[in-house]
């Protein structure tokens, strides 16, 4: 994998100029959410074990250093001294499936200053994404209020790798099943599908497309009933699924017009034909707005299939998420930039009943009744332990959710809980602020970006 040349050029120069001055002491630098977007009570923490990947595997060989080379329009001899760079740094971070608030740290990252600076954009990049992702299908989780819900998204996210992470993500959060073949293979999630509308197109008539339909596929069936016309197909699906006796099991799926209404009549078509056992799929556009709406109107879906919305976080595509220096050498440092200021040091963050999070210093007491939230998870370049599986993931997500207040539950305009800061790191904010203000009023500002 290019890890190496996947970077921004900025990182790149300024690792550059750290090496010539000889800044290369251990440095930390800490990811964090901002805000959370409108409509969020929380996050659900995500991407890291990809980016511990990423961080193993990390190593600046000839080929990388001369493509970075060309980049910077420079001669590859200038970048020698990036040759054969590995990261050999520390991670701490909020286990993958654990909700998390803004405003602390998700992972923080301590190495020698150019290592740690060269992999931001890469940590930031997986970070962001999959937790954006994975709070978005946990909030279709919630709409859905115990009913499945499954993973439809590979055909429109932004790419075959998105894909993938959205169905592991979904699954994390408590989704069914993935129609994603290669996800479901790789992360041991069950596989579902049904057929598409082209299906039923290349065939005379829809009952002939059923009977063939079931003919070829051995397991439970799942008929799209709305090529033509919902009321008529849901009939001719119930017709083939008696005559063929493969009713246990078996589905409709509605996927346009008004969900809500025709699986009424659906439920009415299928259960007056003595089929009370075949269930209702819905698909079409589907988020978590749309799911609460249906369940709020009690409409007669007992699987809800997401894809587009929820696979791009349709309604909010990004995280506000920053990746700052926090501390060089055992020197806390900090922006004071307006609207932008950060927390100067390494941190911890603890939870406390009710969601009363506290971010403080790292190494100071935990409050009383606070639980650590960020762990050690890589020490020297490496692994702290085994891969943690995804059942262990969604059991933490449960838990957590377990404990969430209801008000930060709801779909819709949701109560975000915040944490707050300790004693400790307060002061420290108002030391580094007084010496920061100081060196800027005696004419020597402090670096860094």
């Amino acid at each position: 994998m290019p890890e190496a040349t996947r970077t921004d050029l900025y990182e790149v120069t300024m690792a550059m100029a750290y090496l010539d001055h000889g800044l290369t002491g251990e440095a930390t630098f800490s990811l964090f959410v901002r805000s959370l977007p409108p409509e969020r009570g929380f996050l659900v923490a995500a991407g890291l074990e990809s980016v511990l990947d990423m961080l193993e595997r990390y190593h600046v060989d000839a080929h990388d250093a001369a493509v970075l080379a060309h980049a910077l329009h420079r001669p590859a001899g200038d970048l020698a001294a990036l040759r054969g760079t590995r990261f050999t740094g520390s991670v701490r971070a909020i286990p993958e499936g654990r909700i998390a608030l803004a405003n602390e740290p998700l992972l923080e990252v301590t190495a020698p200053l150019p290592q740690a600076q060269l992999v931001e954009s890469m940590v930031l990049n997986r970070m962001s994404h999959q937790t954006a992702v994975a709070s978005k299908a946990a909030r279709c989780v919630i709409a859905a209020a115990g009913r499945p819900v499954v993973d439809f998204s590979l055909r429109r996210t932004h790419g075959a790798e998105a894909a993938d992470q959205a169905a592991r993500l979904g699954s994390l959060v408590g989704f069914a099943a993935t129609s994603n073949v290669e996800a479901a293979h790789r992360y041991d999630l069950p596989a579902t599908g049904t057929m598409a509308h082209s299906f039923i197109e290349a065939f005379e008539d829809e009952r002939t497309a059923f009977r063939a339909f079931a003919a070829s596929h051995p397991g439970p069936l799942t008929f799209l009933v709305d090529t033509y016309d919902t009321g008529s197909g849901t009939r001719h699906a119930a017709d083939v699924l008696k005559e063929t006796g493969r009713a246990a099991g078996a589905a409709i799926r509605l996927d346009s017009g008004d969900l809500g209404d025709l699986a009424v009549r659906a439920r009415g078509i299928l259960d007056g034909a003595g089929l009370p056992q075949v269930a209702i799929v819905a698909s079409g556009g589907l988020d978590e707005y749309a799911i609460d709406t249906l369940v709020s109107r009690g409409a007669p879906i007992d699987t809800y299939a997401v894809g587009t919305k929820v696979g791009v976080s349709a309604d909010a595509p990004y995280l506000d998420t920053a990746y700052k220096l926090v501390a060089y050498r055992g020197r806390p440092t900090m922006k004071l930039s307006t609207g932008k200021t950060t927390l100067p040091g390494p941190h911890q963050s603890w939870r406390r009943p009710g969601y009363a999070d506290l971010t403080g210093t790292l190494g100071e007491s935990a409050p009383p009744g606070g639980e650590p939230l960020l762990e050690t998870v890589m020490r020297d370049g490496r692994r702290t332990g085994p891969r943690p599986s995804q059942a262990a993931a969604h059991r933490r997500f449960a838990r957590d959710f377990a404990m969430l207040p209801a008000a930060a539950r709801r779909v819709r305009s949701p109560d975000a809980p915040g944490t707050r800061l300790s004693p400790s790191l307060a002061s420290l904010i108002d030391q580094v602020r007084e010496r920061l203000i100081a060196q800027e009023r005696d004419g020597h500002p402090p670096g860094g970006r």
